[in-house]
């Protein structure tokens, strides 16, 4: 059995090779930053671990029973060179490693504009962001893109060298939008609106999934990230204009019932102003936003608002205790 096992994990290894490993081959300059991050922080780990198992195997052989020859000295307790390499090494590399975590958490913060589409590639002047606007739905992604009028589920594309302004929430649950080879993943919170800038490097089509478990579906709640050069992007925005239907608001309460596994839909259309009325809670046509709901406790009763808009107690009275203090913009990333 230990000989079969000696043979078998080499083959075992050699099948791994095979698998992309997308986090550590990325495709977006965020993702490939971050990559770095990861590389720079466990060698400066490993300049601290590989040697403390090299010496406790050395010391382990050097100072076995059957050594007659190593040093025995039961009375030794203290030595000022050691104690000056097991407390100066360890300090520098937590200083090294403090200041990069330092720097890169405004340089890679979610919420930053980029200023560089890759190494020694500083954002042009005058290009404008391309703006995503993400839903996650039960259990399924809807893409909106305001300025070009149109929506997708379960498919999104970008052009290459363009950065990328996400806008995100979710329906019901809190959810995390990720797509490895892009940028880290950031939380999708029902109620609230979190950001990530990103731009991807190079042409191909990544996986996007979600990376926080939200009931039965979760496992198929998967889309496609199409990077695409600017005539292959136009002409993909044509071929979604040219779908059939609108995304109205009536549409959009359909599409939000749970289902999973969803095909791709193109959207030719969509209302104005449907994913602001998604961050504020809005449940039915012509029923009122949370935003739109008075400020001062009491001031509304339950007939104000629609019944897919009723909280638990529990979250009715900590919304009270909100209301009365002022709120900071959400942030959470992942």
């Amino acid at each position: 059995m230990r000989l079969f096992k000696s043979a078998a994990a080499p083959l075992l290894l050699t099948a791994l090779g095979g698998c992309k490993m997308v986090v550590m081959d990325p495709a977006g300059d965020i993702a490939v930053q971050q990559r770095d991050l990861i590389l720079l922080s466990t060698v400066l780990m490993l300049l601290i671990i590989v040697p403390v198992i090299g010496m406790t195997l050395y010391f382990a052989w050097k100072y076995r029973a059957s050594n007659t020859k190593a040093t025995y000295d039961p009375e030794w307790h203290h030595s000022t060179r050691i104690e000056m390499v097991v407390w100066a090494i360890p300090m520098a590399i937590i200083l090294v490693l403090g200041g990069v975590a330092w720097v890169t958490s405004h340089t890679l913060d979610p919420y930053r504009q980029l200023d560089r589409l890759g190494p020694n590639r500083p954002v042009p002047q005058g290009v404008k962001p391309l703006e995503v606007e993400v839903v996650a739905l039960d259990w399924k992604w809807l893409f909106i893109y305001p300025d070009l009028g149109i929506a997708t589920v379960n498919e999104m594309a970008a052009p290459v060298d363009r950065p990328i302004e996400f806008k995100i929430t979710a329906s019901s649950v809190m959810n995390s939008f990720y797509v490895p080879a892009l940028a880290g993943q950031i939380y999708a919170m029902p109620g609230m609106q979190t950001q990530m800038h990103a731009v991807i490097n190079h042409r191909g089509v990544y996986d996007g999934l979600s990376a926080n478990y939200s009931g039965a579906g979760f496992s198929g709640m998967h889309f496609k990230f199409k990077g695409m050069s600017e005539p292959q992007f136009e002409q993909w925005v044509s071929s979604v204009r040219g779908a059939p239907g609108r995304l109205t608001h009536a549409d959009y309460l359909a599409l939000a019932q749970p289902s999973t596994d969803d095909p791709v839909r193109h959207f030719g259309g969509v209302d104005q102003g449907l994913f602001l009325d998604v961050v504020n809670r809005w449940a039915q046509t012509g029923k009122t936003c949370t935003h739109e709901l008075p400020s001062t406790p009491g001031a509304h009763t339950a007939k104000d608002a629609s019944p897919a808009m009723s909280m638990p107690m529990p979250v009715a009275a900590a919304s009270e205790r909100l209301s009365k203090t002022p709120l900071a913009s959400p942030r959470s990333a992942g």
